[in-house]
């Protein structure tokens, strides 16, 4: 069964998750809106940019965020003399680490949406008088709503299921940074496996109830 140490971990992974996912939400809402209607130059490479974490191996991301968060970094830096103190193997450095690292989740199902709408919503909008930021929000948003959906449930889902990144940047510390996949690695160097299984196990279920509320809650995957 699990332990102290387990639950811990847990809660420490579900409140990572949450705060993670609603500053995604915040942040990736306005990017994605950039991107799906931006005719620049540079769409493409802040698309990649945003895309970047997809393809990059966890280790390397977290190990140039530990740099820029180092003592000798210009966000390590910037912390200090702010007196922040610094962010590597703190709750706040996870915090910021995971929302790099699970950016793309929830920018690119938003990007989507907001794409598949279309420019004749807003413009019918726009001739009935509504202002941008109020047709973005009662027009585009309500339309974008599958999209925002499967955005915060890959953006929870991804974040609970980071090591690479966490470990990089938080360390083993418990009950600080001692993420639920960081406590599965503790247990299985420790031979304890009958604890890595119960855990392992829970992220399993997890994950299928995840994919089954992606499959069968989403509206877009409802047949008509």
């Amino acid at each position: 069964m699990p332990n102290p140490a387990d639950l811990a971990a847990v809660w420490l992974t579900l409140k990572l998750a949450t705060v993670v996912t609603l500053i995604l939400l915040l942040i990736g809402t306005p990017i994605a809106w950039w991107l799906a209607r931006t005719r620049s130059a540079w769409k493409g490479p802040v698309g990649a940019v945003v895309a970047l974490p997809i393809v990059l191996p966890p280790t390397v991301l977290g190990f140039y965020l530990l740099l820029l968060m180092g003592p000798n970094g210009v966000v390590g830096q910037f912390t200090q003399w702010a007196g922040l103190g610094l962010l590597p193997f703190t709750f706040g450095g996870l915090v910021i680490a995971s929302v790099f690292y699970s950016l793309p989740f929830v920018v690119q199902p938003i990007q989507n949406a907001f794409e598949a709408t279309g420019d004749r919503p807003l413009e019918v909008a726009a001739t009935l008088g509504a202002a941008p930021l109020d047709a973005f929000f009662s027009v585009a948003v309500p339309l974008a709503k599958p999209g925002f959906f499967t955005a915060a449930i890959l953006g929870f889902a991804h974040t609970v299921g980071e090591f690479g990144v966490v470990l990089m940047i938080g360390g083993n510390i418990p009950e600080k940074t001692r993420v639920v996949s960081v406590q599965i690695y503790d247990h299985v160097e420790a031979l304890e496996y009958a604890q890595a299984h119960w855990l392992s196990a829970g992220m399993v279920i997890f994950s299928f109830f995840v994919l089954l509320a992606l499959y069968t809650l989403n509206p877009t995957g409802r047949r008509k």
